[in-house]
């Protein structure tokens, strides 16, 4: 009655072991950062303070991912795709479009330069 542990459940443990300690160092690098960045220079205060960021940023992602969650979509980033889709789209249409009407003058001035005007004489005889 003693299962084995398949490998799926093993790599979820050793999974949360990972992220139980880099939660665990975040939260002491943060501790840390306090006390060094009053003792520093403000330059050195903002890179611990950025790598402590990173650190939580990071375990909050692998945390959610063991939770099954899914990264939410960045809408911010797919508004402004769109925006700029939308304003390459127009910038197309409005060039082709002068492109058209520019080709169908020249047309038109080709087909009158070019024209043979036939008159009719009437004869009487």
């Amino acid at each position: 009655m003693f299962a084995k542990k398949n490998r799926t459940e093993r790599t979820a443990e050793e999974a949360w072991e990972h992220l139980s300690s880099a939660w665990a160092s975040a939260g002491d690098s943060a501790g840390k950062a306090g006390r060094q960045g009053r003792r520093l220079a403000s330059r050195a205060g903002d890179r611990v303070t950025s790598v402590t960021d990173e650190a939580l940023i990071r375990a909050t992602a692998a945390a959610d991912a063991l939770a099954g969650r899914r990264p939410g979509r960045p809408w911010a980033l797919i508004a402004g795709v769109g925006l700029l889709g939308a304003a390459l789209g127009w910038v197309a249409a409005t060039t082709a479009r002068a492109a058209l009407e520019r080709q169908a003058e020249n047309e038109e001035i080709e087909l009158a330069e070019t024209a043979v005007v036939v008159t009719p004489t009437y004869d009487d005889h």
